[in-house]
């Protein structure tokens, strides 16, 4: 019909993108509200994020919620919790008024914008970390399981690596360089002990806020600080790890090619996360193949809700 549209939705730890797209794949509008990771905003709040941006998007696109042939939500944290996964299943249908959607965790949608719903492995490096891969007709998750003993290589691992760097610095225990110079600037810290307000104290930045301090790690690294680009190394190495992992779980056979791609925004410090996430990666298996992704994740999510009205 020609109103029909399909609905993509991009979860994520610091923010949650929306994108419509018509049976060609055109895009007909998008939009871009904060985080839907319900272990911080709670249910309530992944429902009002939800509705909003999906209001916007649809409208941006001159489309209503009837026209919406199959929607795909991709939710941070979804499935990493029995309880809440049901609660979540059922959310757009209030949203959408029908059950033309699916959702998933939001690791699909950096998979199908890098790979257009075909065979390969994608490791998100954004608030946190996880890797997805598909091959034929399996599929599997690897990593994300959350900040406080896992995310490894994402944007708010390495800004935690960051302040912990500083609190060496500030005490002696590593050389200063420009990371601690940085951090004092940008957070307006009189005295260096008051990070532990930022972290700890009443007006503590929350999960994504302490995320975005990821590139100023990637300032000092490109000031020439040795830690800083140390850190991003490491990252590079927990990332490769994880398409290594999916590459043994999915039983690519000896001598295929894996393709592999990347989303997320650690990924925006360039050369110096994928270096060594690439290099580390060949240590591996030389037979990775790395890709730059297709599309965006929330237009992946998008092509995605269109592959699953088709072809089930």
């Amino acid at each position: 019909m020609a109103g029909d549209c399909f609905l993509g939705v991009d979860g994520g730890g610091t923010k949650t993108r929306f994108a419509v797209v018509d049976a060609s794949g055109g895009l007909l509008g998008e939009s871009r509200v904060g985080t839907t990771y319900h272990p911080q905003v709670g249910l309530d709040g992944v429902r009002a994020a939800l509705g909003e941006g999906i209001d916007a998007a649809l409208a941006r696109a001159g489309r209503t919620r009837v026209d919406v042939r199959h929607a795909f939500f991709g939710l941070p944290a979804y499935g990493e919790d029995s309880r809440v996964t049901p609660l979540l299943d059922a959310m757009p249908r209030d949203l959408l008024g029908h059950e033309r959607y699916t959702c998933d965790n939001d690791m699909v949608c950096g998979w199908a914008g890098s790979f257009d719903c075909g065979d390969g492995i994608n490791v998100v490096a954004g608030t946190g970390s996880i890797g997805y891969g598909q091959r034929g007709d399996r599929a599997a998750r690897c990593g994300g399981w959350g900040e406080a003993f896992s995310d490894e290589g994402s944007a708010y691992w390495i800004a935690v690596q960051g302040l912990n760097a500083f609190s060496r610095m500030s005490d002696g225990r590593l050389p200063r360089g420009p990371l601690h110079t940085l951090l004092r600037e940008r957070l307006g810290l009189r005295h260096d002990l008051d990070l532990c307000a930022h972290v700890y104290g009443e007006d503590a930045l929350a999960r994504g806020a302490l995320a975005q301090l990821s590139p100023l790690v990637a300032e000092a690294a490109g000031l020439g600080d040795p830690t800083a680009a140390g850190i991003f190394r490491v990252a590079g190495e927990e990332l490769a790890r994880i398409a290594d992992a999916l590459r043994r779980t999915l039983a690519f056979d000896d001598g295929e090619a894996v393709p592999v791609s990347y989303s997320g925004g650690a990924f925006s410090a360039g050369a110096l996360l994928l270096a060594p996430f690439t290099q580390a990666l060949h240590a591996a298996c030389p037979r990775f193949d790395v890709r730059a992704p297709l599309r965006p994740p929330h237009l992946g999510a998008a092509f995605y809700a269109m592959h699953l009205s088709r072809h089930g």
